[in-house]
């Protein structure tokens, strides 16, 4: 059973920067690849970023690219995701989950989530 527990979140003024941290326990993760996800209020969870623990297969949303950084550490078995240049539209609560993908049917399956983290940004 993968434990994940994402922190780092909080209050930032727009323009700041925050680190997420999403660490990884129990189970055998290291063949997942980990996904950030964040959610609004009102909005649907919105996919952010994505890395495998070898530190390939990343790819960010258009929303994001260019002001966030996910990167891993294998050694902590920890994912982080670099958040600068916040704006006031990155405030959600944001989750980290290990994913695998079916070849099969051409989608990601998310086996384990985290609890999440606030990040709220002020204008």
């Amino acid at each position: 059973q993968v434990h994940l527990v994402e922190s780092g979140g909080g209050l930032v003024q727009a323009g700041g920067s925050l680190r997420l941290s999403c660490a990884a326990s129990g189970g055998t993760f290291s063949t997942y690849v980990m996904h950030w996800f964040r959610q609004a209020p009102g909005k649907e969870r919105e996919f952010v970023a994505r890395i495998s623990w070898g530190g390939s297969r990343i790819y960010y949303s258009d929303s994001v690219k260019d002001r966030f950084t996910i990167s891993a550490d294998n050694a902590v078995n920890t994912v982080y995701l670099q958040m600068n240049s916040l704006k006031p539209e990155d405030t959600a609560v944001y989750y980290c989950a290990a994913a695998a993908y079916n070849d099969r049917q051409y989608r990601w399956e998310y086996d384990y989530w985290g609890q999440g983290t606030q990040v709220t940004v002020s204008s």
